[in-house]
């Protein structure tokens, strides 16, 4: 887990790591102590002096102006969604740590995604703990389930390595969504049980999270190989919902009259029915307790 006194520390080291000389417009090969670019040429790359990039490193300068960030970020190759995740680590805004509370999935939404026959689709938090499912998702995978987090089945769990033809990427976009999500906020107490679990059971886990990868949610198409019905590449749609903490809904469509819509068409027909088909039941974290609270009779 990175230290959360010397975020932008953490970040840069990470970064300039990962630039090749040549492509900063330096001379490359001979023998090199570090994978990237050394901090002396990040400096002067940047337009700053060596000993203030090593108080930036080091963590003994935690206010850089906006102009030194813009020159890091220029010489480090960030795209601009990385470059507002540099800022922010030197900006982060005030966050009063408090008890945590139930999260709650909207009547409407679990009424919403119970409606969709043909579309699975499911409920997430920010840390991608599955809140609420529909049938047809929970027949995509068995870790389509409320109490499962969907990180740590992805890196843990055979059988979704077994599922997802794309899990290299699956895994690389999944650990850059989480680091863009929690942002400078890396000691909630529910990103350090998890970060920490993972980076102890998996070697790629800790490979992606120590690249300091970022990258907003998005949709993308899973490409995924099913044990009943084979292989289907559905599009998948993250869509923020409003006035909740960061719950995010997930809905996958195929193709309309493609072989992937075929194939999702009999899996549905298999997928038995009984009951209202959306699944809740409470994620339970071993810090923070109950995450979800199934009793909640709100009415929108």
């Amino acid at each position: 887990m990175d230290s959360s006194d010397n975020r932008i520390g953490e970040y840069l080291r990470a970064r300039r790591n990962l630039v090749r000389p040549e492509d900063a417009g330096l001379p490359g090969g001979g023998l090199r102590r570090v994978p990237g670019l050394r901090r002396e040429e990040v400096a002067m790359l940047a337009g700053i002096s060596a000993d203030y990039y090593l108080r930036l490193e080091q963590g003994r300068d935690h206010r850089p102006s906006p102009e030194v960030l813009d020159a890091l970020a220029r010489v480090l190759r960030l795209d601009a969604e990385a470059a507002a995740h540099l800022h922010r680590l030197a900006r982060p805004a005030p966050r009063k740590r408090t008890a945590p509370k139930p999260e709650r999935v909207p009547t409407s939404i679990r009424q919403l995604i119970d409606g969709w026959p043909d579309n699975p689709a499911y409920v997430q938090n920010r840390f991608l703990d599955i809140l609420a499912v529909n049938s047809l998702a929970a027949a995509l995978s068995p870790n389509y389930a409320p109490g499962t987090n969907l990180l740590r089945a992805v890196f843990l769990d055979p059988v979704e390595r077994e599922l997802r033809r794309d899990w290299e990427e699956a895994t690389a976009e999944g650990v850059a969504s989480l680091r863009t999500v929690v942002g400078p906020d890396v000691d909630d107490p529910r990103l350090v049980e998890l970060v920490g679990e993972l980076s102890v059971r998996s070697e790629r886990f800790r490979q992606l999270w120590g690249r300091h990868d970022v990258q907003p949610k998005k949709g993308r198409t899973s490409r995924l190989s099913h044990p009943q019905v084979g292989d289907m590449d559905l599009q998948s749609n993250k869509l923020a919902i409003g006035g909740t903490d960061g719950l995010i809904l997930v809905v996958f469509n195929a193709e309309p009259g493609s072989r992937s819509a075929e194939l999702l068409a009999i899996l549905g027909s298999l997928t038995a029915s009984g009951g209202p088909a959306t699944q809740e039941n409470p994620v339970t974290d071993p810090i923070t307790g109950p995450i979800t609270d199934p009793s909640s009779s709100e009415k929108e």
